[in-house]
C-alpha cells in the first residue's frame, strides 16, 4: 500500500513538473526563431468579413461617439479581447480609457466697454464653449498683430500671463512687401483665414492669456451669422476635448467693438497696455459627453517598456435623418483589422514567440469630431510615456479601393508618413512589403502640403506631433465615404486581409528587431 501511494505521489510530482515547466518550455521555444509567416496567416479574409458584418452593421448605430452605438461597439471590442485573452493595460478588467468631451454650445454672454454696451453675434461671440464667469478688467494688453514666430514677436517684452490680450488681423510686411515671418510674398499661417485664428489664439494660450479678443474684419460676419443662427436653433455645436487646464478663451469682434476699446487699432501696430473699462458675463451652456477609448496589451519579453502602438478609430457618423450611417470602411476595416492582428500575436506569443517589445492596440473614439481620442491619449493622458513609445501604426480605411485611382495594381495602399520622422521605419516597411505582401505601396498623399491634408486628417498626426515615428494605411476615398452607404457587402476582403497582414508584419518587425527605431529627422517643437 505505502509502495502504491509512494508512485502515485511520484506521478503527481511529475504531473506538477510538468506543468510548472511551460513557461521554461516556451522560453526554449523562443530560442528558435518564429516564422511570421505562421501568425500572419492567421489574418483571413472569412474571420475579418465576419467581425466587419458585426461592427458595421444597423445594430451599431452608427458608432456616434458618446451615443448608445458607440458604447455598443466598445462593449464589442472588449469582449473580443477577453475572448482572445489579451488582458487590458488598465486595472483588473476595465479596457475603457475615459476620454471626457463636451458638446460645445455658445454660452449666454453680456458685454460692456467705456460705457457702451455689446451685443453676442452682432458685436463679438466667443468661439467654442467657455465656463461659467465673469471677467472684470481695467486694462487691456494690445499685441497688435498677435504673431509670436521665431524671427518676429508681438509678445517680446511683454508679459500677458492671466491677462487679456487684444490683437488684430494680418501679419505686417517689410520695406519689401515681403510677410515679416517668412521673407517672401507667400502667405503664412499667421497672414490671414482660419488658420490665422488658430495660431494666434494657440500664441496667446502659449503665452499664458486669460483670454483673446481678436478683430478679424473679413470672417467676422460669417461666424457671427453661423454661430448666431446655431444658438437660435437650440442645437448643441461639436464635441470638444474637455481639458482639466485652463485654456485661454477666443473672442471675435467687429470693428466697432474693436475701436471701442482702441480707436487707433487700425493704425498702430505697437504693444502697448491699455486702459480700458470691460466687463464680461458668461453662463456656460455646454453639455458634458462620456466617451473612451478601448486598450488591450501584450507585453514584450525582452523590452517590455518600449511600446508598439496600432491604433484605429472606433467611431463613426451615427444615424442622420433616420439612416445609419455604418462606416464599413471608415473606420471599420481599421477596426476589426487590429482585432486580427492582436489574434495573430496573442497566437504567437501562446506558441512562445511573444514580441520582445509590448504591442498596444488603441481603439480611439472621436477621430470624426477632431481626432479626439487620440489627442487625448498623448496630450493629457499616455498610458505609457510618449518617450517610450516607438512607433504607432494607424489604420484608416483599408477595405475599398480609390475610383481616382485609374493606374497601378488593385492591390495597393496609400501609405502616408513613413519617411516624416524615421528613416528606418521607411526602410523597414519597404523591406516587409517585398518579403511579405508585395503590395504597392503608393506615396501620393504623403506630402504635408497636400490640399487634402491626409497626413493631418486621421490619428497618427497627435503621434507624430509628438516626434513619435508613425505609417498611416489608407485606401483613399470613395463615393460612399461618409455616406450611409459606406456598408460591409462593398468591401474587398482580399483586399482588406492583404493589407492587414502588411501592418502585422510590420508590427512584427518593429517589434522584434534588436534596436528602438532611430528618430532621425525630429522636429522641434
Amino acid at each position: 500500500m505505502k509502495q502504491l501511494l509512494s508512485i502515485f505521489a511520484v506521478a503527481l510530482l511529475l504531473v506538477g513538473c510538468g506543468s510548472s515547466n511551460q513557461n521554461s518550455t516556451k522560453q526554449a521555444e523562443n530560442k528558435t526563431p518564429a516564422n511570421p509567416v505562421d501568425y500572419g496567416n492567421t489574418i483571413t479574409s472569412d474571420e475579418l468579413k465576419e467581425m466587419l458584418y458585426t461592427y458595421a452593421s444597423d445594430e451599431f448605430e452608427g458608432r456616434e461617439t458618446g451615443e448608445p452605438g458607440q458604447k455598443k461597439a466598445v462593449n464589442y471590442l472588449k469582449e473580443q479581447y477577453q475572448k482572445m485573452g489579451i488582458p487590458s493595460p488598465l486595472s483588473g478588467d476595465d479596457y475603457f480609457q475615459e476620454v471626457p468631451l463636451q458638446k460645445q454650445k455658445s454660452p449666454e454672454a453680456s458685454l460692456s466697454a467705456n460705457g457702451s454696451d455689446f451685443e453676442q453675434f452682432k458685436d463679438f461671440l466667443i468661439i467654442g464653449s467657455a465656463d461659467t464667469q465673469t471677467i472684470d478688467i481695467s486694462n487691456i494688453v494690445y499685441v497688435g498683430h498677435g504673431i509670436d514666430a521665431e524671427n518676429y514677436s508681438d509678445y517680446k517684452g511683454l508679459d500677458v500671463k492671466g491677462k487679456i490680450v487684444l490683437a488684430k488681423a494680418g501679419e505686417p510686411k517689410d520695406e519689401n512687401g515681403n510677410y515679416v515671418t517668412s521673407g517672401t510674398t507667400e502667405e503664412t499661417k499667421w497672414s490671414s483665414g482660419r488658420q490665422s485664428l488658430s495660431s494666434k489664439r494657440n500664441a496667446a494660450k502659449d503665452k499664458g492669456a486669460k483670454a483673446i479678443f481678436h478683430l478679424e474684419p473679413s470672417l467676422f460676419q460669417r461666424y457671427a451669422d453661423y454661430y448666431g443662427a446655431v444658438a437660435a436653433s437650440g442645437q448643441a455645436g461639436r464635441i470638444s476635448l474637455k481639458s482639466n487646464e485652463a485654456s485661454s478663451m477666443f473672442v471675435m469682434i467687429s470693428e466697432t467693438m474693436a475701436t471701442a476699446l482702441y480707436p487707433k487699432i487700425n493704425e498702430d501696430a505697437t504693444a502697448k497696455t491699455i486702459p480700458v473699462s470691460l466687463k464680461l458675463d458668461i453662463e456656460s451652456q455646454s453639455e458634458n459627453v462620456a466617451s473612451e477609448n478601448v486598450v488591450a496589451f501584450i507585453k514584450g519579453t525582452e523590452k517590455p517598456d518600449e511600446i508598439v502602438v496600432i491604433s484605429a478609430h472606433l467611431d463613426h457618423e451615427g444615424v442622420k435623418d433616420g439612416k445609419v450611417y455604418n462606416g464599413a470602411d471608415d473606420d471599420g476595416s481599421g477596426t476589426v483589422a487590429i482585432l486580427e492582428i492582436a489574434e495573430a500575436f496573442k497566437t504567437a506569443a501562446d506558441n512562445g514567440h511573444g514580441p520582445k517589445r509590448s504591442i498596444l492596440f488603441l481603439h480611439v473614439t472621436g477621430e470624426e469630431k477632431g481626432l479626439l481620442g487620440s489627442r487625448h491619449y498623448t496630450d493629457n493622458d499616455p498610458i505609457f510615456p510618449l518617450e517610450n513609445t516607438v512607433a504607432d501604426l494607424n489604420i484608416d480605411m483599408i477595405g475599398r479601393t480609390d475610383p481616382k485611382r485609374t493606374e497601378g495594381d488593385r492591390n495597393y495602399v496609400y501609405l502616408i508618413g513613413s519617411d516624416k520622422l524615421s528613416t528606418e521605419l521607411h526602410n523597414l516597411s519597404e523591406e516587409v512589403n517585398k518579403k511579405y505582401t508585395n503590395v504597392e505601396l503608393d506615396y501620393k498623399y504623403n506630402d504635408e502640403n497636400d490640399p487634402n491634408r491626409f497626413y493631418y486628417r486621421s490619428d497618427h498626426y497627435n503621434f507624430a506631433k509628438n516626434n513619435i515615428p508613425v505609417i498611416f494605411y489608407f485606401n483613399g476615398t470613395h463615393d460612399d465615404y461618409h455616406q450611409p452607404s459606406d456598408t460591409p457587402d462593398k468591401i474587398e476582403y482580399d483586399l482588406l486581409e492583404n493589407r492587414t497582414r502588411l501592418v502585422f508584419y510590420t508590427a512584427w518587425e518593429v517589434a522584434n528587431r534588436d534596436n528602438r527605431l532611430v528618430v532621425d529627422k525630429a522636429e522641434s517643437k
